[in-house]
């Protein structure tokens, strides 16, 4: 179906800062910042950064042209977020709150190091359906939304703003799709009864992306904080079974979920479909070949690198790929590799966007990938469909 744009990207946006430091050989933050510590930085990089943007300019670079919708202050920040998103696409849907200061984040990214963000979430928690265009919306074949837990009215009265968001998007006639991030479990997101958000929320909610450890921590999270115990804080991806990312999604489809995308670092990526009956409801962006995606089970390897710049927007990347091949048209088994491609590039260079180059480069990619890194899948439940796919479907 025929529109102005391909896709709105909505949502959690902000400035990004992101400080060049130099490879000290260290292992663990605490080697690099210290109380009184001096510490030399190369040149720093300023770039729009969240949802909105990460996953937003990758679909753009990859064909889709995009409308950017967010909340921006009337300060010098945001007149520089608004300045960077008109370079990508259109800037018809954000809009500027008088009095207000715009989001910002500090990206401390070491090299070999998991990254550390200091955030000020300013405007995104202003955000509601109150700043949505419905007729701007209903010339966008899909409208994805992005990080929610860092959004107070997205949060905040059990979702009711998140709810009101999705239902707008819905009644304009777009394919919803929503992206989260991990809630602190101190904040009050991390409070907040994102099982009762998600049943209320993802009814509306056409493809959902979140990683694995976001979704398990909203299902689950007194289990996921204990399994964080037992591996000593660690990150989880790689003690987690492939029997909870398939149980996980079983659940989030009988919410009303269609398809899900859960993101899982070096082990890819997973994707669940429902059946193709569901699929009427999906709005401007139904699958073309509904055979194809529906009532499936795949998962795709991450690609190994050579080069490591940040994993900074590496996710965002891979959803941005996911969508848009999405709206492309393609298999489900090719979109998992132009998503994982989308990551690959994305975690080579030292920022969030400028990794994924266009959609006829990425296809090369796709169609001769780098080795696959190992996902750890039974042998016996799965099985290999090609390089770096594989399926459990029954």
């Amino acid at each position: 179906m025929e529109k102005k744009f391909g896709a709105m990207a909505a949502g959690h946006l902000c400035l990004d800062i992101i400080p060049k430091f130099y490879d000290s050989s260290a292992t663990t933050m605490d080697q690099i910042m210290r109380p009184g510590k001096l510490i030399n930085v190369g040149e720093s990089v300023l770039s729009t950064g969240g949802a909105v943007s990460n996953t937003g300019i990758t679909m753009e670079k990859l064909g889709i042209r995009l409308c950017f919708c967010a909340c921006v202050g009337d300060d010098e920040i945001g007149a520089m977020t608004i300045d960077i998103a008109q370079r990508s696409g259109s800037s018809a849907g954000i809009r500027r709150i008088n009095g207000s200061a715009s989001s910002y984040s500090i990206v401390i990214a070491p090299p070999g190091i998991d990254r550390i963000f200091l955030h000020n979430p300013g405007t995104n928690d202003e955000f509601n359906a109150d700043y949505l265009d419905p007729a701007l919306i209903s010339q966008c074949r899909l409208f994805h939304f992005g990080y929610p837990p860092l959004m107070k009215k997205m949060f905040e009265n059990d979702g009711d703003g998140l709810v009101e968001v999705f239902k707008t998007a819905k009644k304009a006639g777009a394919t919803t799709s929503c992206d989260m991030t991990l809630p602190d479990p101190a904040s009050a997101s991390g409070k907040a009864d994102w099982r009762a958000i998600l049943k209320k929320v993802l009814p509306y909610v056409d493809i959902f992306t979140p990683s694995i450890e976001e979704i398990f921590y909203m299902l689950q999270p007194q289990e996921f904080l204990e399994t964080k115990q037992r591996h000593k804080n660690a990150e989880l991806i790689d003690y987690l079974e492939p029997e909870l990312f398939v149980d996980i999604c079983e659940e989030v489809i009988d919410m009303g979920v269609k398809v899900v995308l859960l993101k899982a670092g070096c082990r890819g990526v997973f994707c669940r479909t429902a059946k193709a009956e569901y699929f009427d409801s999906m709005g401007f962006a139904k699958p073309h070949n509904s055979a194809n995606w529906s009532n499936r089970k795949v998962w795709a390897a991450a690609l190994k690198t050579d080069v490591f710049g940040t994993a900074a927007g590496a996710g965002d990347a891979t959803i941005g790929g996911f969508l848009s091949a999405f709206l492309k048209g393609l298999d489900v088994e090719k979109a998992l590799k132009v998503a994982v491609c989308c990551g690959y590039q994305t975690v080579r260079v030292f920022d969030a966007t400028s990794g994924v180059t266009n959609w006829q480069e990425t296809l090369v990619i796709a169609d001769n990938p780098p080795a696959p890194i190992d996902p750890k899948l039974p042998e016996k439940k799965w099985k290999l469909l090609t390089n770096g796919i594989w399926t459990n479907d029954t």
